[in-house]
C-alpha cells in the first residue's frame, strides 16, 4: 500500500512555531527561578532542547533540560528514566514535552516519575496537538493544532541532520 506523505509545516514554520511557544512558556512563567523541560525521548527531547535553546534567549529565569526514557508501545514493562535524580525536580516548575499528543497514552505514561514528587507546577507542550483524547491529558502549549483522523499518522523530524518537517 502506496502511503502518501503531505508536508505539514516546513522548517521555517516548524521553527517559528517552536520560537511562538518559547515565549508563551515565557509569559507565563516570568516568576519563576527555573523551568525544567523534560523531553519525553526521541522527538519529545529533540524539541525540548529546541525550546530550551529559545528560551534561553529570551527567559529571565534558568532552564533546566531533562531527558526521559520509556517504552512508548509497552510502557508497564520497562522502567521509566530520568537523565537526573528525580529528587531534583522537588519544588521545580516542569513542562512534559512531545512531538505529538495523540491519545494521551504516552504523556499520561510519562507522569509517573512525578507522581510522588513535589512539584510546584507540572504543565505540557507538543508541536502538534492531534486531539484523539484517550487519556485526560491536554496541552498547555501547542505548536499546531491538526484535525486528522485515526488512520492518519504524524511523523515529526527534528534531527539536525535531516530536514524539518512534520508529515501526514
Amino acid at each position: 500500500m502506496n502511503q502518501q506523505k503531505n508536508l505539514i509545516l516546513n522548517e521555517e514554520q516548524v521553527l517559528q512555531k517552536i520560537k511562538r511557544m518559547a515565549y508563551q512558556i515565557c509569559e507565563r512563567n516570568l516568576k519563576e527561578k527555573s523551568v525544567v523541560l523534560v523531553g519525553i525521548y526521541p522527538q519529545g527531547y529533540h524539541l525540548a532542547d529546541l525550546l530550551a535553546k529559545e528560551l534561553k534567549q529570551v527567559a529571565p529565569f534558568e532552564v533546566v533540560l531533562v531527558k526521559l526514557e520509556l517504552d512508548k508501545k509497552k510502557p508497564l514493562n520497562e522502567e521509566i528514566t530520568l537523565s537526573v535524580p528525580a529528587d531534583e525536580l522537588d519544588k521545580k516548575s516542569i513542562i512534559l514535552v512531545d512531538d505529538v499528543l495523540n491519545t494521551g497514552k504516552t504523556m499520561a505514561y510519562s507522569l509517573k516519575p512525578f507522581l510522588n514528587r513535589n512539584l510546584k507546577k507540572l504543565e505540557t507542550a507538543v508541536l502538534v496537538n492531534r486531539s484523539h483524547k484517550k487519556f485526560p491529558i491536554s496541552a498547555n502549549y501547542k505548536g499546531l493544532e491538526l484535525a486528522t483522523t485515526l488512520s492518519e499518522h504524524i511523523v515529526v523530524v527534528l534531527e539536525k541532520h535531516e530536514k524539518y518537517a512534520a508529515l501526514r
